[in-house]
């Protein structure tokens, strides 16, 4: 009953959502490219397709391992990649160019997501961490398609909202083939809300598998030749009402280290300019990512570019990992802790707590309470830079230390595929 209520409501919602979609590109031009696809109008597969559904850069980039191990497993695997907004798109194009298909998912009513199975013809279904789409997930299922949970993270404030819909939250997750929890706390709130024991394992995080290969180190080490032989600290993944923070603790910084530089990436595309505008406003000097060329002689670089992020941390001494100074979760610190750069961030980081808390474990990160906290820490490490080499250096062993889920997340879906 209840899944027929959340069907009928989400039918009944539809016209509306595809308003406010149609508002939303007036400002993101690209949410409204291939509207039909959330519908479930998608072009047909004669061959079978891996789906694998990343809702959003964060989740596409978690993907982005998972994408080219499947790949390398199975050299001739078709994958479709689908994501919610067209940030997700842009991010998955810019990562895989021509070795995938892309798609935006299907609104989750029953036709859309019938249509697009129907078209796609998919041979295993795989999420990435905790998209529980009714429909999607039901729909598939019924197929006889395996439907897999990767990377699974459910927070106790998560888990509290499904436990008021236990019975329905019971019914989709034992649909699940197999849920692939990054850790133990993740499973045991699963497993609370009626997964079968059978179907969940603890494999740990793929993000801890990020790969720092030689070509982007390379393209790292150009862009801080530019930059100069000068302080630089990044804050990246940054959120409306965090960007004037930052602004307001580089300025801090450089009255002590007059030369210093901030590279600052907002999340989303669509707020580049207002972003370079908030700078200029603010009295900084700046240089656009798109804009570059050359040395760089401004206080601010603008990352305004998709799917480059992993190289700009490889640019920096430092790196402050946005979303945590408002309250949106924060976001994965372990790009940074690769490069083997101390890891800073606000108070906010329920989305990712147990990395957050190995990170610290570790010794591996500060947590600042605000920005006037962290303008003192980041001045702090650029006077010692013997305490940034130790703490960096802490963070890249918890990352190594932690590596391997990535094997066991591709040897879970071949065996049940």
């Amino acid at each position: 009953m209840l899944h027929f209520l959340y069907s009928t409501f989400f039918r009944l919602a539809l016209p509306f959502i595809m308003v406010k979609l149609w508002w939303h590109s007036r400002r993101s031009p690209g949410e409204w490219l291939h509207w039909q696809q959330r519908l479930g109008f998608v072009p047909r597969s004669e061959q079978p397709v891996i789906w694998v559904h990343a809702v959003s850069v964060g989740e596409t980039i978690a993907a982005a391992p998972l994408v080219t191990a499947l790949l390398e497993r199975e050299p001739g695997a078709r994958i479709l990649m689908t994501a919610m907004t067209a940030t997700g798109a842009r991010q998955a194009e810019a990562i895989f160019g021509d070795r995938v298909r892309y798609a935006f998912s299907p609104y989750d009513t029953p036709g859309s997501v019938r249509r697009f199975v129907d078209r796609i013809n998919p041979s295993a279904l795989v999420i990435m961490e905790t998209e529980l789409w009714p429909n999607m997930i039901s729909l598939t299922r019924a197929r006889n398609v395996p439907v897999f949970l990767i990377n699974a993270r459910l927070s106790e404030r998560s888990a509290q909202g499904y436990e008021r819909l236990q019975i329905f939250a019971r019914t989709i997750l034992s649909r699940i083939t197999w849920i692939a929890a990054q850790a133990n706390d993740d499973a045991q709130r699963f497993l609370r809300l009626g997964a079968r024991p059978e179907s969940v394992s603890v494999t740990g995080s793929v993000k801890y598998d990020v790969v720092v290969d030689d070509p982007l180190r390379a393209a790292a080490a150009r862009l801080r030749q530019d930059l100069g032989a000068r302080p630089v600290w990044i804050a990246a993944s940054t959120h409306v009402g965090e960007d004037q923070q930052l602004l307001a603790c580089h300025q801090q910084i450089l009255k002590k280290h007059h030369n210093a530089l901030l590279i600052l990436v907002p999340r989303h595309p669509e707020r580049f300019a207002s972003v370079a505008a908030l700078v200029r406003e603010q009295g900084l000097t700046l240089t656009r990512r798109t804009e570059h060329s050359g040395p760089v002689n401004t206080q601010v670089y603008l990352g305004d570019t998709m799917g480059e992020l992993l190289m700009l941390y490889g640019a920096a001494d430092m790196a402050f990992v946005g979303g945590s100074l408002v309250e949106r979760g924060g976001h994965n610190p372990l790009e940074p802790a690769a490069w083997g750069i101390p890891v800073l961030s606000g108070p906010h980081v329920f989305n990712f707590e147990a990395i957050y808390a190995q990170l610290a474990e570790g010794k591996g990160l500060f947590k600042v309470a605000n920005d006037a906290e962290l303008a003192r820490c980041v001045s702090g490490l650029m006077d010692g830079p013997e305490v940034a080499g130790r703490v960096g250096a802490n963070a890249l062993a918890t990352v190594t230390a932690n590596r391997g889920a990535l094997h066991k997340v591709v040897d879970g879906i071949v065996e049940r595929v």
